[in-house]
């Protein structure tokens, strides 16, 4: 699989389909399969594990680098880890089954570990019920 660059919108994955309450990417990126759990668990861990959270994203795409001080050539590297590559306007994660309060700060503790800007959005048939 070549680099490539992520370019444009997401439109496959822009919805909110599971949950009441989502967290979506602003910005283009790679998001490491680490970076991924660390915000689960943030997640969760703040949710107190009460309520569903949905991952809407998955590290598909295998990133390569060759090891310390070798010299160039001798064909590419292994494979070092994975990313889930995004786009402006895609959803990565989403929550329910807690207050909208308590959803706002979980998801934004989960978007301090990813290395893109991120948005709270709600459902928009949502009724705070």
């Amino acid at each position: 699989m070549q680099k490539g660059r992520v370019r444009g919108l997401a439109y496959r994955g822009s919805t909110i389909s599971y949950g009441s309450f989502a967290l979506k990417t602003l910005e283009v990126g790679f998001i490491t399969s680490r970076q991924i759990e660390a915000a689960r668990i943030a997640i969760n861990r703040y949710m107190k594990r009460e309520g569903n959270v949905w991952i809407r994203i998955f590290p598909d795409k295998p990133i390569t680098s060759k090891p310390a001080e070798v010299r160039m050539g001798k064909g590419k590297g292994a494979p070092s880890h994975w990313v889930a590559p995004v786009r402006p306007g895609r959803i990565m994660f989403e929550v329910d089954g807690v207050s909208i309060e308590t959803a706002q700060e979980a998801l934004r503790l989960g978007a301090q570990k990813l290395p893109v800007k991120c948005k709270f959005v709600v459902r928009p048939d949502y009724s705070g019920s």
